[in-house]
């Protein structure tokens, strides 16, 4: 009986210790694919980083985010969709970087309107939860602005949904909420106000 005890303990130590080693594995792993340094490794993603370093969104406001700051979940309570969009969104991007030519900036911003839109639809599908980890609590200033945000209560909205050119080069604004109820990319309708301003 003691020496079926003593096996039993040994078994339970060991899975311990090996549960315990898995566990800083995996939140190893996600930190090390996290970085700029590992994101940027693909010379694709040098465009777009240094778009970011010349946006609003760096320095401007006491931080310098990084790649994951905005395109992967932090924290614990995200950590599930941190390790989806890396397994998932991660190896679908390094498929696209064999199959696809991105060795100049003009190829790359071939694929641009897809690749922005499909980081929006990921933004929408989290809550926009990577915007709020820095904008806690937004203010808009003006009437206009405050009617919009009201839509994050009365339709369903969320940051993405309305701020979609803050950080890197502009591509056409996607309709969200159309794009996920037809499952293909759709553009947002140009308003006529829009279309004569952008005309003068």
């Amino acid at each position: 009986m003691a020496a079926g005890g003593r096996t039993a303990g040994g078994t339970l130590l060991i899975g311990a210790v090996l549960g315990v080693v898995m566990v800083a594995v995996v939140f190893g792993g996600e930190a090390a694919v996290s970085t700029d340094a590992f994101c940027t490794s693909c010379h694709s993603m040098t465009y777009p980083a240094a778009e970011l370093k010349k946006s609003s969104h760096y320095g401007a406001l006491g931080a310098n985010p990084g790649c994951k700051d905005c395109h992967i979940p932090q924290g614990f309570e995200n950590f599930h969709l941190a390790l989806y969009t890396h397994a998932v969104d991660g190896a679908r991007e390094l498929y696209l970087e064999f199959a696809e030519d991105y060795s100049t900036l003009e190829k790359f911003n071939e694929r641009r309107l897809i690749m922005a839109h499909d980081a929006r639809m990921n933004l929408k599908k989290w809550d926009s939860v990577t915007c709020r980890e820095c904008h806690k609590d937004p203010q808009p200033p003006g009437g206009d602005a405050k009617a919009a945000h009201k839509k994050m209560e009365t339709e369903g909205a969320t940051c993405i949904d309305c701020h979609q050119n803050l950080v890197h080069k502009s591509v056409a604004e996607t309709d969200l909420n159309a794009s996920r109820t037809q499952k293909k990319l759709v553009l947002k309708e140009v308003k006529a106000d829009e279309e004569s301003s952008d005309s003068e």
